[in-house]
């Protein structure tokens, strides 16, 4: 019955990977033999309500005391606090690459640049994370001690006492078919990388040379003001991709409305990508000279390689994200 395997899920989501198949046969035998030859969901809810909040057994399983916050709400805290960390790190990761590069002057090497972004970069997640860490663990230790119920049992999300019945507003999601908060965290990630190269690419995308103790930026491979003709869309673009990726932290799983708003960002980015590409001013004619040269090629012959194949991997790399969203989403629940 659906609510086993769901009540499985909620006490194996929170032991440790190599212990969850174990645990699943063993939890699943044991509410097996507790049923009896003919069950009704009702004798399965007592059942689960006799093996209590999946929480405490899960805990149980642990072996390991929940003595941070405190056994009424510490579910709760952590599950807010891997929502909200990943979130809050890369919104200063963004803040902090924006701000470099608009106050990069072109003076320092742009590898300088990048080793002081890696080195804030580390140092803000660190701030960052205690920050989070601090004012969250703050609230709850507040919360917990002015509530007035000296009940100890866990607390659902929504600061309710567990019952079978809660396991109803619980989806099951295969493994296959979660999305886990790295993959939505590479997400946006990826965002302001590419965001960063594309505003900035007179900077930093081009040919970069070795000279004496430092690797200096000698050419820039694309035109910057061809490329800011299009900026509007490209604001949509990082728009929509940070709203599919907030979408996708929220839903925790891949569905047919995801695999669809999916296919719309990747087809539109794709097409919007290949009328850049295509523009005949895009590429720096020093930089196609020079790259056309070191090949032994022709300088149309290069253009064409290198704007033909970003198009073939733009296109590939479409048709393999889409189907895999859909892919995902098909998954029964």
């Amino acid at each position: 019955m659906k609510l086993i395997e769901i009540y499985i899920q909620e006490v194996t989501r929170r032991l440790p990977e190599k212990l969850r198949a174990d645990i699943a046969l063993e939890l699943r035998s044991t509410i097996e033999d507790m049923l009896p030859d003919n069950y009704r969901e009702e004798d399965v809810k007592a059942v689960l309500n006799r093996l209590g909040n999946p929480v405490v057994l899960a805990n149980g399983y642990k072996d390991q005391p929940m003595h941070l916050i405190g056994p009424r709400y510490f579910d709760v805290y952590t599950s807010l606090l891997k929502m909200i960390l990943p979130i809050a790190t890369v919104i200063a990761l963004i803040t902090i690459i924006t701000q470099y590069f608009t106050d990069y002057s072109g003076e320092e090497a742009i590898l300088t640049v990048v080793l002081s972004i890696i080195g804030k970069g580390i140092g803000t997640i660190l701030e960052v994370g205690i920050q989070v860490f601090f004012w969250i663990t703050l609230t709850f230790a507040m919360i917990e001690r002015f509530d007035q119920d000296k009940e100890q049992q866990p607390l659902t999300s929504s600061l309710e006492k567990w019952t079978a019945d809660d396991l109803k507003k619980v989806a099951y999601i295969p493994k296959k078919k979660a999305i886990s908060k790295f993959e939505v965290f590479w997400g946006l990630m990826w965002t302001s990388i590419w965001a960063t190269l594309y505003f900035y690419a007179n900077q930093l995308v081009g040919i970069y040379e070795y000279n004496g103790d430092r690797l200096e930026f000698v050419m820039p491979a694309l035109n910057q003001e061809v490329l800011l003709n299009y900026w509007p869309f490209v604001v949509i673009i990082v728009g929509a991709e940070i709203a599919l990726a907030l979408y996708k932290l929220f839903k925790q799983q891949w569905t047919i409305r995801i695999a669809f708003s999916n296919a719309v960002v990747q087809i539109i980015s794709t097409i919007g990508f290949i009328i850049i590409l295509v523009n005949p001013d895009l590429l720096n004619p020093t930089f196609i000279v020079y790259m056309a040269d070191i090949f032994s090629v022709t300088s149309d012959r290069f253009n064409m390689w290198i704007i033909g194949g970003a198009i073939m991997i733009s296109i590939l790399s479409t048709v393999m994200a889409v189907y895999d969203g859909y892919k995902k989403a098909s998954i029964r629940s």
